[in-house]
């Protein structure tokens, strides 16, 4: 049997107990309800009607006959007659009018009110003896109507926990076994099979399901089937390989091309696999750059091919191109046949950048270097060859000179040093308990003749109470040093410098900001790298001095950074561990 069958005929017999559970419920209900209002229309009125005929007569009885009471006695007495239902109660209520006739025209009859007052208790028996039968009748029917509604809901609960217990159990443990058999398929187990009931959906799908795993075990044990996983493998390698790389067929057609080189080549996939080189290379020219070399070999210059000099990442990148010639010789052949050619970009941009760093910082440590040697040469030829100067004053010019001199000298061998020892990994720490103000105090004696030179004030704000520091006290000295040489180099004439110490989340923060042009947000991630200068600053500077103090902040276990809005100035900062708990 289907099973759409099988659910059709329980649920549909299930809705058919339903519809008489609820036909025999609302019929007995109303059967109930019938007799009730019959008990209400047809004894409880007659009962009133009576209620009020007592309580005139008694009325009247008192009060000789008034008018109001015999109006009463004659209305009820009216609706009475009007409502007769039971066997003798219209006999009953003709005497009892011809009784109350005959009192209203001797009203001195005194055994008239007791003949009224018989055929009233008469006609009330009759009514109470209805009630009490009909009561009777009503148990009745509400007992049969329990009996009947539950029989059909004792009925209607059999069926459906018959339903709830079978149906799922039908449709639920063939699923279940189907769906563990394709997690099996899943994993390559092809001789896995699967057994249902003729006759139904279920048996059909198996029936498929079978077909199924028979012809994949079939596919698996092919040789295509190898050939397309070694396919997939190369694919995978090639895909996940960091350099681009494009692969062309005997005829210069595209065959493959790994993300990377779409990325570089800023093409998708089908704009560029399965199309012939020639093609792309008409309307891209990085592809054109790419393909000249097999295109036309005939161009092709002798000696070594420059990089290949890409804007790729939002930086230029430097490639260097590397063609791979695939050459086959298949069985019984003994010429190689070419298949085509493998185009293999080796990204070199670090290397590049490390070998213009190594050309920047050669130019620019002799520069640096010749500048004071050259002065000191002078100073001292001049020395030599003039004859002993009797001014003091021009004396002492010359020796602070050569002083100066010296010190930039010193300066740029102790920034060497610093490298060295930053390139080596051998950042050797002394740390030491230091004060805060002697550090501060330090590094305004050393940059103080340079920021009277260029006439900027610095205004200190040193927060009261700091705890001591532990830390290098020449390496945080030449930290904070370096950024107040900067602060001051590109902070315009007469304007102010701000160095500010204080207390944070159990740290001390050193910062420095200078009121300049400040640092274009595109170049703040970039200010602590080697040999990193910021485009179009005409400044003097090899740079390398923020990216040593970087490493010197950092190995003491300290953070540093910088922040900057174009046009409003810079802050540099870096923060320190204190030697107790904040």
């Amino acid at each position: 049997m289907k099973i759409k069958t099988k659910l059709t005929l329980g649920v549909g017999l299930l809705f058919l107990l339903i519809v008489l559970l609820a036909t025999i419920g609302v019929r007995q209900i109303w059967k109930l309800s019938d007799e009730t209002k019959s008990i209400l229309k047809a004894n409880y009125n007659t009962l009133d009607y009576v209620r009020h005929m007592f309580t005139a007569l008694d009325n009247m009885q008192a009060d000789q006959i008034d008018t109001a009471s015999v109006s009463t006695f004659r209305e009820n007495l009216l609706k009475q007659a009007v409502n007769i239902t039971e066997a003798g109660e219209k006999d009953a209520t003709k005497r009892l009018n011809v009784h109350f006739e005959q009192l209203l025209k001797t009203p001195e009859n005194k055994t008239l009110p007791a003949e009224i007052r018989n055929d009233l208790n008469e006609i009330m028996h009759l009514n109470m003896s209805a009630i009490l039968q009909k009561s009777k009748s009503a148990e009745t029917t509400a007992d049969k109507a329990i009996i009947w509604i539950g029989i059909t809901g004792a009925l209607c609960f059999i069926i459906a926990f018959i339903l709830m217990v079978n149906m799922p159990g039908n449709i639920a443990d063939p699923i279940r076994e189907l769906t563990e058999n394709i997690r099996q398929i899943a994993g390559r187990k092809y001789d896995q099979r699967v057994h249902f009931k003729s006759g139904s959906e279920f048996g059909d799908l198996a029936e498929a399901f079978n077909t199924m795993a028979a012809k994949l075990q079939e596919y698996e044990s092919s040789n295509l089937s190898k050939i397309l996983n070694e396919k997939k493998r190369i694919e995978t390698l090639i895909n996940n390989m960091q350099e681009p790389i494009i692969g062309l067929d005997e005829n210069r057609r595209v065959i493959f091309a790994n993300q990377e080189a779409l990325k570089l080549l800023n093409l998708k996939q089908a704009e560029l696999v399965g199309q012939h080189a020639k093609d792309v290379a008409a309307s891209n020219d990085l592809m054109r750059s790419l393909v000249m070399d097999i295109l036309e070999p005939s161009k092709i210059s002798g000696g070594k091919s420059e990089p290949l000099k890409i804007f790729a990442d939002n930086q230029e990148s430097y490639f260097e191109k590397e063609i791979i010639p695939v050459n086959l010789a298949r069985t019984g052949e003994r010429e190689a046949r070419h298949l085509g050619d493998v185009i293999l970009l080796k990204n070199i941009t670090t290397l590049k950048t490390l070998d213009l760093a190594k050309t920047n910082l050669l130019r620019t440590i002799s520069n640096e270097l010749r500048a004071p040697v050259a002065s000191i040469l002078s100073v001292l030829n001049n020395m030599e060859n003039e004859p002993a100067v009797a001014d003091m004053a021009q004396q002492a010019q010359r020796l602070s000179m050569l002083r100066e001199e010296s010190e930039r000298l010193l300066k740029i061998t102790g920034t060497l040093l610093s490298l060295s020892q930053v390139e080596s990994g051998n950042i050797v720490i002394t740390p030491q308990e230091l004060n805060v103000s002697e550090i501060v105090n330090y590094a305004l004696e050393t940059v103080k003749n340079q920021a009277a030179q260029k006439q900027v004030g610095i205004v200190v704000k040193i927060e009261e109470n700091l705890p001591p520091l532990m830390a290098d006290t020449d390496k945080t000295a030449w930290v904070l040093v370096n950024f107040l040489v900067n602060a001051i180099r590109y902070s315009p004439e007469k304007s102010e410098v701000i160095v500010e110490v204080k207390r944070e989340n159990g740290s001390v923060r050193f910062s420095v900001q200078d009121f300049g042009k400040g640092i274009e947000g595109k170049y703040k991630d970039r200010v602590f790298e080697r040999y990193f200068r910021v485009p179009g600053s005409d400044k003097q500077g090899i740079g390398l001095a923020l990216a040593i103090g970087k490493e010197f902040i950092i190995a003491q276990g300290g953070n540093i950074g910088v922040e900057s809005e174009y046009g409003s100035g810079t802050r540099f900062w870096f923060q320190l561990k204190t030697n107790q708990l904040a």
